[in-house]
């Protein structure tokens, strides 16, 4: 499962643009491409790659073979733009993230690849993965993600975390792009929600953040606070005075 807003921003520009991709590529060969980083960097890897997929995609039986292949051309757009965008003040910048299944697969597999081009899969050991704005959502995701639950549970999770994220981040807001696959069914279900879609989601999910911090037990505070929730003895905070010292 994959989730992705679409918020770009450039300087003072502001535009909504999607950060996933499905391709589907015969009957069992299904895999999704998210990014974060330079838009730029992004279009131009996604042109070569899809360029090299038309000429050798049929060759692939593999998902790490697919990714090699788009490896490659991050590489190339590197040598060709990665002087100039430095020189520019900006640093090349791409996280990928490609999950799905080809024919030689077992099961379904997740790969992050960094902008140098070297990749890890995400395993058994790693829940979740996140690419771009991590901060905000990895708290909610921490304390409630594991590796056993069901995509239900994920969904429900990682949607948290993007709200967490949206009103943390000026960067990232609705429509948000969702992409589910089952394993060994080589086929990406794919849906995109807006704010009304997820309004009765975003504000459950706040209500229930408060009264569960009203519920929260107060007793550890206690020596702070009198029954009426007033401090106690604000003004009578004692002064430590160094003691004179006598002549001689």
């Amino acid at each position: 499962m994959a989730i992705a807003d679409t918020r770009i921003t450039s300087g003072n520009e502001v535009i909504t643009a999607k950060k996933v991709k499905v391709y589907q590529r015969g009957p069992k060969a299904s895999f999704f491409l998210m990014t974060s980083g330079l838009r730029s960097v992004r279009d131009k890897s996604f042109t070569y790659f899809e360029e090299a997929l038309d000429k050798n995609g049929n060759k692939f039986d593999r998902l790490f073979k697919v990714l090699n292949c788009y490896s490659e051309q991050v590489r190339r757009v590197h040598k060709e733009d990665g002087a100039a965008l430095e020189d520019a003040g900006l640093h090349f910048n791409i996280h990928v993230l490609m999950g799905g299944q080809l024919s030689g697969d077992k099961e379904h597999k997740l790969y992050m690849l960094y902008p140098q081009g070297n990749w890890v899969e995400i395993g058994e050991g790693t829940p979740y993965q996140i690419i771009g704005a991590a901060h905000y959502g990895k708290p909610v995701l921490d304390r409630t993600l594991q590796y056993g639950d069901s995509i239900q549970f994920a969904l429900k999770v990682g949607s948290l975390a993007f709200d967490s994220t949206r009103i943390s981040a000026a960067d990232v807001d609705f429509p948000v792009d969702v992409v589910v696959y089952r394993k060994g069914s080589f086929h990406m279900t794919e849906k995109r929600f807006t704010k009304e879609d997820m309004k009765e989601n975003a504000d459950g999910w706040q209500k229930r953040l408060r009264d569960s911090v009203n519920q929260m037990p107060s007793s550890w505070f206690d020596g702070i606070f009198d029954a009426h929730g007033r401090e106690k003895n604000p003004k009578s905070a004692s002064v430590a005075k160094p003691k004179k010292r006598g002549r001689g």
